[in-house]
């Protein structure tokens, strides 16, 4: 699966896990192997303006979707999945890092950057948190996205909580 990731933000991230985490999330999803994926860290300025361009909200976030083919997953288990161009996720590391250091289950930046690259790729592939039903799709698929990647490389202790509302 061609996915590119790039570090612009200046601050030392684990890239590796970031495209693990990516990679499994979509094979999890069920996207075609050959669909193109982008994650670009960027620092608080970058994605302050990012912020207030796309959703007219102040300050900077901790990840942004920007969907390119609209892909979305298989309905059904013999379905062929489609070829594509996810898109872009876009990860702020200086906003993970407070995130986890705030979070009820405290946890690393490079912690929150792969659950927030979960995040961004679940907004790519359609799903949303704006209504409770959606918020409990998005976020129990989330986790066990999440869980599974840890689980399979052996990583202990409690997943990071969410904390992107």
């Amino acid at each position: 699966m061609p996915i590119e990731v790039n570090n612009e933000s200046g601050t030392e991230i684990d890239e590796r896990s970031l495209l693990d985490v990516a990679r499994y999330a979509l094979a999890r999803m069920r996207i075609h192997p050959l669909s193109e994926l982008s994650v670009i860290a960027v620092d608080e300025a970058a994605m302050e303006q990012l912020h207030l361009q796309w959703m007219e909200l102040p300050g900077p976030t901790d990840v942004m979707s920007f969907p390119m083919d609209e892909l979305r997953p298989p309905s059904k288990d013999d379905e062929e999945p489609a070829v594509g161009l996810l898109g872009d996720v876009v990860l702020c590391p200086e906003v993970a890092r407070k995130q986890g250091e705030q979070a009820p289950t405290r946890h690393s930046m490079d912690e929150e950057l792969q659950l927030l690259t979960v995040h961004g790729v679940l907004h790519l592939l359609g799903y949303d948190h704006e209504e409770p039903q959606e918020k409990a799709e998005m976020f129990g698929l989330q986790k066990a996205i999440v869980d599974g990647w840890r689980d399979e490389r052996g990583i202990t202790g409690p997943s990071p909580a969410p904390t992107t509302s």
